[in-house]
């Protein structure tokens, strides 16, 4: 400490051992977040609020409950791919923000503008305080993961959601262009001096897969992403390809809609540090579906009222809710219940075609099933419930069971 120093560490340059300027920034404190994820880019244009979307919505899939903050204030796009156009709303408590169709909490400044298409004329400071905002004023919930969309490079947004908001880690997206040494170079930098670990590289645009032959073409040469994550000690966890099918999806706000394997291998690392958490906190969770009549297991799975969905925690239902039929056509419902985070699923009766695709989810079917729904959950919770493996066969039931 200097002889001048006013002990005023906000407003000084200066470093010196007894410098403690702690720049976080606590949650709303009806908001329970447990992982922040930051998405970055050195440069615009690189697809970063595609995968921070796409991770999102794959994370939901696998039964976590997922938001999306889009700290890109000046080029936001993530309502966009999502379809909403609804305004975000308000009151003494806080701000909400908007719900997507399978259940993803997002906030964006687009959510608050009276046109979607006029400019953020705003100075760095000003966008950067907004960033917090949507941290401190947000009412988010119970997330388990929050996907951060940030602008591209090292600027003042970057730098305050590393400084303001827990982040647990970045995921850095890039392209295969000869300049991408040196832009993955400074993102991997950044993150190293706000001791924030890189979680890996995503290549987007890596290669086109002819739809003909199946032979992939290199449009912007051979990439050297391996060898950029070799020199940084970091890994690359996807490679993804140029994609009509998955733009169009953006474009139509249907991001939810499209299946894909790109980034499962980037998830499952998420998903491993997630399990290993919650068995370090004692607490193993999971999400049961009963297709049900007034209470009761339904003798035929597509054709329920609603869908009873229990939460349970270490064996033990902490909550249930009753989700109505959205209504069946083949292969809808399995999908749907899956975008729930449903890890078993009983009903009286059921079609192959549903069966077979809840395996491929790696979801639970036990059918069969006869009585009250809770009581039936309880006896799955103690072992003592098992699939009869009955399939309903009728024609008259065919659509009805889930084909």
């Amino acid at each position: 400490m200097s002889e001048e120093c006013n002990q005023s560490c906000g407003t000084c340059g200066e470093e010196c051992t007894d410098r403690k300027v702690d720049f976080s920034e606590q949650p709303h404190e009806l908001s329970k977040i447990k992982k922040v994820i930051g998405v970055v880019s050195g440069k615009g244009g690189v697809g970063k609020s595609m995968v921070t979307s796409l991770m999102a919505v794959i994370m939901k899939r696998k039964g976590y409950n997922t938001a999306i903050l889009d700290a890109d204030i000046t080029g936001p796009s993530i309502p966009k791919a999502f379809g909403l156009n609804q305004k975000a709303k308000s009151n003494e408590l806080g701000l909400f923000p908007l719900t997507t169709k399978t259940g993803i909490e997002v906030m964006s400044i687009n959510l608050l503008l009276e046109n979607e298409t006029d400019p953020v004329v705003w100075r760095g400071p000003i966008i950067a305080n907004t960033v917090k905002q949507f941290w401190t004023d947000v009412i988010w919930g119970d997330v388990d993961y929050m996907f951060v969309d940030m602008p591209p490079g090292t600027g003042d947004v970057p730098l305050t959601v590393f400084q303001s908001l827990p982040v647990d880690g970045i995921i850095i997206v890039t392209s295969p262009q000869e300049l991408v040494a040196m832009i993955v170079t400074k993102a991997v930098k950044m993150a190293k001096m706000m001791k924030i670990p890189v979680l890996g590289l995503v290549e987007n645009m890596s290669y086109f897969q002819c739809p003909d032959c199946d032979k992939k073409h290199y449009l912007f040469g051979e990439s050297r992403i391996e060898e950029v994550a070799k020199q940084h000690g970091i890994e690359v966890v996807a490679k993804m390809p140029i994609d009509s099918s998955l733009a169009g999806a953006c474009d139509k706000g249907l991001i939810e809609l499209f299946d894909n394997t790109w980034l499962d291998h980037l998830a499952e690392l998420l998903e491993k540090n997630t399990e290993e958490n919650t068995k370090e906190n004692g607490e193993q969770k999971m999400k049961i579906a009963v297709a049900s009549d007034n209470g009761m297991v339904s003798g035929h799975f597509g054709h329920c009222e609603n869908f009873m969905i229990y939460d349970t925690v270490d064996g033990k239902v902490v909550k249930s809710e009753a989700v109505p039929n959205p209504g069946h056509k083949p292969g809808f419902l399995p999908v749907f219940l899956n975008d729930q985070g449903v890890k078993v699923i009983i009903s009286g009766g059921m079609g192959g075609g549903a069966v077979d695709i809840f395996n491929e989810k790696n979801i639970e079917v036990i059918t069969g099933a006869q009585g009250k729904a809770a009581d039936l959950v309880n006896s799955y919770l103690l072992g003592e419930l098992v699939s009869t493996g009955s399939v309903c066969h009728e024609h008259q039931h065919h659509d009805e069971c889930g084909e």
